[in-house]
């Protein structure tokens, strides 16, 4: 049967672009859902460093966009905000890894800036300071944050992944939490990976934990985060890279041991 989720309106437009291509109905479709795009752009504009042009984002999710008009399967319960959501994410982020803008080198201090988060605060079972990672790795507080700050884009990418399932676009570990799935292994490691975040969080420093609690659960833009906080917008960016630094390393003794 149609997708009960969409208004009449919706539903006669829909049914003439997806049967006839009709250009009014593209039209129509497009300018009813540039919201959307402009909503994830400012989303993903969070974690971009300076480098990276706005323009090039926003047409990377306008990419997306398009794709999920052409896949989207009106039969299939699901609102099409959700699907356009997983494809406008997941373009805009091979967009960003074919350009390729983070050198090996960056990369390389990211994983072990992640790696020090993980072994440190496994060893003492709360969040661990910036001087105790840099003592740790060798480094200066100021290297420290220099890295982190150049591979804002990085952290972000690692703990959302994108993969495939059945032709939709999810989070890497959407599939892992699938309570039906076959295998009790995917259920327990789902499980223990929520535990693992969840006390994650709950030692992240408060500072980083607002900055998490404002961008995912209050939905606030970086420039009003950076208000709440009297503090820069740079400053907001820096200490979102490190929580999510800090939540990645959480995870990885759960994948390597599966």
């Amino acid at each position: 049967m149609l997708n009960n989720k969409l208004s009449k309106e919706e539903l006669a437009y829909w049914g003439n672009w997806q049967k006839e291509r009709d250009p009014q109905a593209g039209e129509y479709l497009v300018e009813r859902y540039l919201p959307l795009v402009d909503y994830i752009v400012q989303r993903f504009m969070i974690s971009l460093p300076k480098t990276v042009d706005k323009d090039d984002i926003r047409s990377f999710a306008y990419e997306g966009l398009l794709d999920a008009f052409d896949k989207f399967n009106m039969e299939r319960d699901m609102k099409f905000e959700t699907y356009a959501s997983w494809r406008i994410k997941g373009a805009v982020i091979d967009g960003l890894r074919h350009s390729d803008w983070l050198p090996r080198s960056v990369r390389d201090k990211v994983k072990k800036i992640e790696n020090a988060y993980a072994i440190l605060e496994q060893q003492k079972n709360e969040s661990v300071t910036d001087e105790e990672v840099s003592d740790y790795l060798g480094i200066t507080k100021s290297e420290l944050n220099k890295t982190v700050s150049e591979a804002a884009l990085s952290t972000m990418i690692s703990i959302d992944e994108t993969v495939y399932d059945d032709d939709q676009q999810v989070g890497k570990y959407a599939l892992i939490e699938n309570e039906h799935a076959e295998s009790p292994e995917r259920h327990l490691t789902a499980q223990m990976i929520k535990e693992s975040l969840s006390n994650a969080i709950g030692r992240l420093p408060e500072k980083e934990k607002l900055v998490i609690s404002l961008c995912y659960f209050e939905e606030l833009k970086l420039t009003e985060i950076a208000e709440v906080l009297s503090v820069s917008v740079s400053r907001v960016s820096q200490m979102h890279s490190k929580a999510i630094l800090r939540l990645r390393a959480a995870t990885l003794a759960i994948h390597e041991n599966y």
